[in-house]
């Protein structure tokens, strides 16, 4: 009885507290919220991970405190403060708005990471350990075309392509090199593959077991988003619904089995590249995201723990404002959609996680130093927006995979930024601000019109087998090149401010032997391996994709035994046959 009693008078104290709140001036309605959000949210972030300094302040010693709102530089309205509780709210609360986190970069800065990927494993091993020496806190893989297309070094469709834009990898024996001295268990990894994505998360498993490192204390991400593929950067295996099946079954196991690892990022930057707008890429990209999503609800699983699984990941261009609102109207279109169209009830489910990279198709081959600006301005706008991971291109890569010396510029443009500039110690510093609200509002807005649309059509898969996004990014890109041509959009160093001296840069070249030292290793592998365990584990693969078993462990199975990436990947075809792409007009 007692405790019933007590539990009544909390129930009451905070019906008080609330008519106190709701009979106060708008002004002093917002104070009161945010000192609640001080004491608990904040309180509690702090708690779980202490701020990186005991006082935040500009470089003249004016300080900054936790957290700005309208109340704080006005008198703001009944009806404005209603709007921003409403559409921007505290950081680290719903829509998420201003940030995931109550204490953003004054809690703990963004993860940097540089792309690094490049001939053999290793050459890549040898860059993994160099940028780690530099301050890089987090590995950041990319892989070559034929292990993207899901073929082994000695296949005729590799010729020419073994390491020149990515590690070449083939089997497990490559995986083990690329991570050797490496400890999997202290170090965050991404890994920028998709349609044979389920190759290069069983070795990396494999790989940590043999570190006597369990797959439950891996971190990282995989990239793994198919459907983007399809629409914009056109590297697959099999077609989109069985490639969906794929990453289900991923996201499946590792909710199950790996609790730090996120098994899909889904990309936008590959649609912006492809010549997509901010607002297409917001909307396709986040639309790919929820056709995961219903694909794994349909599946049987808890919308919640689909949600924990997913991440996101941005292109970031020139336009500074609209790239910054970009980031804002994501994380709220995210929350509401997941909330009120998934029933997504942990507030984690909530929160969409963002890595970003500045825009490699805004590089240019001419006065390739002005590269150097380009990032910082695209850099900054992504920690203005609020990513919680950045990769910034190197100033050569017009040209060639990047230099050590250029990587090194491109890594210290984000510790610059870091630790020099101040943005690190505000909180959603731009919030406010009349044009980035309006922008956030018309983005979201415009977003909206384009998922209303894709839900028409019956989902994104269905979307992508008619074209649709195909052919909006194909305008917006032609648009794009048309306006160059014709100097209604001017690119310093292209069709404005050209320069006719040379400006000869160094770059870096694959030597031609890391093909036969690829193809050797892998002849190697196969002449040591037990052909009959191969056929046997291949097999338990092709069972699974003719059931509905879940492929990762079937797969996991086949890496251990050293059957390579392009053998599995010959198993996919065979069952669900080669993806060929229809023309779209």
């Amino acid at each position: 009885m007692r405790q019933q009693t007590v539990a009544a008078a909390s129930v009451a104290g905070r019906g008080v507290a609330c008519y106190l709140r709701l009979m106060a001036e708008p002004k002093d309605r917002l104070q009161q919220a945010k000192e609640e959000w001080s004491k608990q949210d904040l309180a509690r972030a702090i708690g779980k991970s202490p701020l990186r300094q005991a006082r935040f302040q500009t470089d003249s010693g004016i300080p900054i405190p936790d957290l700005l709102t309208p109340a704080d530089v006005g008198e703001p309205s009944a009806a404005e403060v209603e709007q921003y509780q409403r559409d921007l709210g505290f950081p680290g609360q719903y829509p998420y708005t201003r940030g995931p986190q109550p204490t953003m970069y004054r809690g703990r800065l963004w993860t940097m990471r540089q792309f690094a990927g490049f001939g053999s494993p290793e050459d890549t091993n040898g860059r993994f350990k160099y940028l780690l020496e530099h301050g890089m806190t987090g590995l950041s893989t990319a892989f070559d075309m034929p292990a993207l297309m899901g073929y082994d070094a000695d296949h005729p469709m590799s010729r020419g392509e073994v390491g020149k834009e990515g590690v070449a990898v083939s089997t497990l024996k490559d995986f083990e090199v690329l991570f050797s001295g490496i400890p999997l268990d202290r170090v965050t990894t991404s890994m920028t593959i998709n349609a044979s994505a389920i190759f290069a998360l069983c070795s990396y498993i494999a790989v940590a077991e043999q570190q006597n490192i369990g797959q439950e204390k891996l971190g990282g991400t995989i990239q793994n988003d198919v459907l983007k593929e399809y629409i914009a950067q056109t590297e697959w295996v099999v077609g989109p619904r069985p490639a969906t099946r794929v990453v289900v079954d991923m996201i499946e196991y590792t909710a199950k089995h790996m609790p730090r690892w996120h098994p899909v990022s889904i990309s936008g930057y590959h649609i912006r590249e492809a010549g997509a707008t901010a607002i297409q890429e917001l909307a396709f990209t986040l639309a790919d995201g929820f056709g995961y999503v219903e694909e794994c609800v349909k599946r049987g699983m808890d919308v919640d723990d689909v949600a924990a699984r997913l991440s996101f990941f941005w292109d970031v261009h020139n336009d500074f404002f609209e790239e910054i609102a970009k980031f804002r109207a994501a994380r709220r279109i995210y929350a509401r959609i997941m909330k009120e169209k998934f029933g997504a009830r942990k507030p984690l489910s909530l929160m969409l996680r963002t890595h970003a990279q500045t825009a490699g198709v805004s590089l240019t081959a001419q006065q390739p130093y002005n590269n150097v600006v380009r990032v910082a301005l695209q850099a900054l706008a992504a920690v203005l927006g609020g990513t919680q991971s950045l990769h910034t291109n190197s100033l050569d890569e017009t040209y060639a995979l990047p230099t050590e010396e250029s990587v090194t510029i491109a890594l210290r443009t984000q510790q610059i930024i870091a630790h020099e500039s101040g943005v690190d110690r505000a909180v959603d510093p731009l919030a406010g601000s009349y044009l980035v609200e309006y922008l956030t509002d018309e983005t979201e807005k415009r977003c909206m019109e384009i998922l209303g649309k894709i839900d028409r059509m019956g989902g994104i898969i269905r979307a992508i087998e008619e074209g649709y996004p195909q052919r909006e990014i194909a305008d917006s890109a032609y648009q794009w090149q048309r306006e160059v041509d014709s100097g209604e959009r001017k690119i310093v160093g292209v069709n404005a401010f050209k320069s006719d001296k040379g400006e000869p840069i160094p770059t870096l070249k694959i030597d031609e032997a890391v093909t036969q030292g690829q193809i050797e290793r892998l002849q190697a592998v196969k002449r040591s391996r037990s052909q009959r365990d191969v056929q046997e584990k291949l097999r338990a693969v092709e069972d699974a994709c003719r059931g509905s078993a879940n492929l990762m462990p079937p797969v996991l199975a086949a890496v251990k035994a050293y059957c390579t990436l392009g053998e599995v990947c010959d198993v996919f075809r065979k069952v669900w046959g080669a993806y060929r792409e229809k023309g779209t007009f």
